[in-house]
């Protein structure tokens, strides 16, 4: 996150941050100190209240102690903000807390991070999402999401595109939600978000449970639409060789591409020889970094085909993870990968103490036999999807950000 904290012009000394102090926050008491240090400091642009945990009374206090730097905050990190708590009190918290962050005109960043979410707290979450038009970077990691709570925080990433574009706002720069049990029943909702925003930089879906038709249709009907894409992070999914094509079909439209990590996602020797090859195509990916292709059954043609990549079509290369996949460690392709890399004053390949040995009975399987039985549950047509979504969102109530907060802060319990 460090090229998002430059962006924001984050420095320790516009930082108020009690990150991992493990306080246990239950009372206005409780908190009270801490928000007197906040409340007297000056020119506040993130607040971090990670790795410690807070209940009902004390989000109340901390959520008006906010509105003090309204002005001022562009970054909110409230991940790791609820062990122990029981899965009441984590959305009625939320409910003081969330809007509040509504009324921060120029917050850009916020961090939900290793909060146990689930279906339970997804009301705030969507309800907040749909309507936080200046926040371009949303982190939703290790929430305990599962795939009907990762399809409403599609559908709101969707409103949340409407009412940015109705309120002149650029789109989400990032969108980064790995460990959530997304799968494939996610999809279409979280397709229709992501696609609605156009400036897109960051993606990350890391360890979701994704298979190959869910990637497919993620990759083809809205990834490859977000042509200013930087990094694309699908490790460990399950992409075979086809969401592996789709995946190289969108890589020339990926002109700005910094990383892309592709780790255990089981590409398969065809999967892994189609990206590679993709590469060769188009301009060269000057801007591209990091390659990540650890464990997907890579074998030596792609590893031939690497070369010939990394020499003419990626000069400013510095990372690539092979890894885990089917070639011999001393080939003469390692050998000339390396001599590029030592030339470049980039050092060699890291380790390769785990490549898979080539059966021969293996080398004749079909990449494609365990990919006829995976589709997508409910293949939706996408445009009648955003239609339908439209409807509903025209035919609720159109609150304003005060609106919202007074609505969501009706659920308390007194």
């Amino acid at each position: 996150m460090a090229s998002i904290e430059v962006e924001l012009g984050v420095t320790p000394e516009n930082t108020y941050s009690i990150a991992g102090k493990q306080v246990k926050f239950d009372t206005a008491e409780d908190i009270a100190p801490y928000l007197k240090e906040l409340n007297a400091l000056k020119d506040v642009k993130k607040i971090d209240f990670s790795g410690n945990t807070i209940g009902i009374e004390a989000s109340k206090s901390l959520s008006e102690a906010i509105l003090t730097h309204k002005d001022t905050i562009v970054e909110i990190n409230f991940s790791d903000l609820y062990t122990g708590r029981l899965n009441t009190e984590i959305p009625q918290s939320l409910e003081y807390l969330l809007p509040s962050l509504l009324k921060l005109p120029n917050l850009k960043l916020i961090n939900l991070s290793d909060n146990a979410f689930g279906l339970q707290t997804i009301d705030p979450i969507e309800a907040y999402l749909a309507k936080a038009i200046s926040v371009e970077h949303v982190i939703l990691s290790n929430n305990g999401m599962g795939p009907f709570a990762g399809a409403r925080i599609g559908g709101s990433l969707f409103k949340l595109a409407k009412a940015k574009k109705a309120a002149g706002k650029g789109s989400l720069k990032t969108f980064i939600c790995g460990r959530n049990r997304l799968e494939n029943g996610s999809i279409n909702y979280l397709a229709v978000g992501l696609r609605n925003h156009e400036d897109l930089q960051v993606v990350r879906l890391y360890q979701n449970g994704i298979r190959p038709a869910g990637i497919s249709k993620l990759v083809e009907k809205a990834l490859a639409l977000t042509k200013k894409l930087q990094i694309v992070d699908l490790q460990d999914n399950t992409i075979t060789a086809k969401g592996a094509t789709k995946i190289a079909n969108a890589l020339e439209k990926w002109e700005d591409l910094v990383e892309l990590n592709l780790n255990d996602a089981l590409l398969k020797s065809k999967g892994s020889l189609e990206v590679v090859e993709a590469l060769k195509k188009g301009e060269a990916k000057k801007d591209l970094k990091s390659l990540r292709l650890q464990y997907n059954e890579l074998e030596a043609d792609s590893l031939e085909a690497l070369v010939d990549v990394i020499e003419k079509k990626l000069p400013n290369l510095k990372v690539l993870e092979l890894n885990g996949n089917r070639f011999e460690e001393d080939s003469k392709f390692v050998e000339k990968i390396n001599d590029i890399f030592e030339d470049r004053g980039f050092g060699e390949l890291d380790d390769l103490d785990e490549l898979e040995e080539i059966d021969s009975d293996e080398e004749d399987e079909d990449d494609d036999d365990d990919e006829e039985e995976d589709t997508l549950e409910e293949d939706l047509d996408l445009d009648e999807l955003e239609k339908e979504l439209s409807g509903k969102e025209a035919a609720s109530k159109d609150a304003s950000v005060d609106d919202l907060a007074a609505e969501l802060s009706e659920t308390h319990l007194k």
